[in-house]
């Protein structure tokens, strides 16, 4: 298949990532960011779009401020979930497939085996039930032409996520703790990005998949490993005390899920993706990459 891929939200880290990777042979992308494309605005969608005519949209826009959610429920839904229509309308009219990325928290955590991408959701908050309303406007499209990848605990050297937010503590503070009893799968945006670059070159799929990688952990352990990468490759300098406390001694506006550990099996399967990627090395390059950027992430 060739074609030409539309990506918006081209600052999110997902969206630096799948450039960095580049499109498949064949595929033209264009990457554009909220001031070229909001997809909150019907109006512009349709003029944007029509004269651009993608194959494909690549959808990494998106609310992902969790706490503020909570106090900005309807902003949030506008974005999750009504902007989602505004590219469901313009695909549906002109064939155009619609890739839709969404996330682990459309589930409540109070499983103790992965999630399967066909098991019930129940959201904790607003921001998953956003989310969750995004994905159902993705799946009112003609088969072939929505898909939906959920993904947990995304990562990059680019923008705020957790391992940037992670050395930049390390760096500055004496000691930290860290919550131990919320149990997911970081996930490299180098990683998932090559999922997606997959998917826009297979044959159209439709549904729902999981993506993450290898690894199964609390944010606990991740952060010691963060820690331990990070003087690794110079971005730390010191070794701090990392302590493990209970959620319930780190209160947050939004409720998080306890477990959120998705079976990704299906992803693997349809999109031929490598038996095994593994986490460590993801994280390892993303920390190197940060040290590359002058070690202040």
């Amino acid at each position: 298949m060739t074609g030409s891929v539309l990506v918006t939200g081209a600052r999110s880290q997902l969206a630096r990532c799948m450039g960095m990777a580049g499109a498949p042979p064949g595929w033209r992308a264009a990457f554009l960011a909220r001031e070229e494309l909001d997809i909150a605005d019907e109006a512009q969608v349709q003029t944007v779009l029509g004269e651009g005519a993608p194959d494909c949209i690549v959808n990494t826009a998106a609310y992902t401020a969790v706490d503020r959610a909570e106090s900005e429920p309807e902003q949030a839904r506008r974005v999750n979930a009504g902007a989602v229509a505004n590219l469901v309308r313009w695909c549906e009219a002109n064939g155009a497939r619609l890739i839709h990325v969404s996330t682990d928290f459309v589930f409540d955590g109070r499983a103790s085996t992965p999630y399967l991408p066909e098991d019930e959701p129940a959201p904790l908050g607003a921001y998953g039930h956003g989310k969750l309303a995004g994905e159902g406007e993705t799946g009112k499209l003609p088969a072939g032409q929505g898909v939906v990848v959920r993904t947990s605990w995304l990562y990059s050297e680019f923008g705020r996520n957790f391992v940037r937010t992670m050395l930049a503590l390390m760096a500055e503070r004496d000691e930290l703790a860290v919550v131990n009893d919320q149990i997911g799968c970081p996930t490299s945006a180098h990683s998932l990005a090559v999922l997606i670059w997959r998917m826009v070159l297979l044959p159209p799929k439709s549904g729902l998949y999981h993506w993450r990688d290898g690894g199964v952990m609390s944010w606990y352990e991740f952060a010691l490993e963060i820690q331990k990468w990070g003087q690794a490759a110079g971005v730390l300098q010191n070794t701090i005390p990392i302590r493990p406390i209970a959620s319930a001694d780190y209160p947050t506006a939004a409720a998080r899920p306890a477990y959120s550990v998705m079976d990704r099996s299906g992803a693997m399967k349809d999109f031929d993706m490598p038996e095994e990627r593994d986490w460590r090395s993801e994280l390892i390059r993303v920390v190197g990459a940060i040290a590359e950027q002058g070690g202040r992430p």
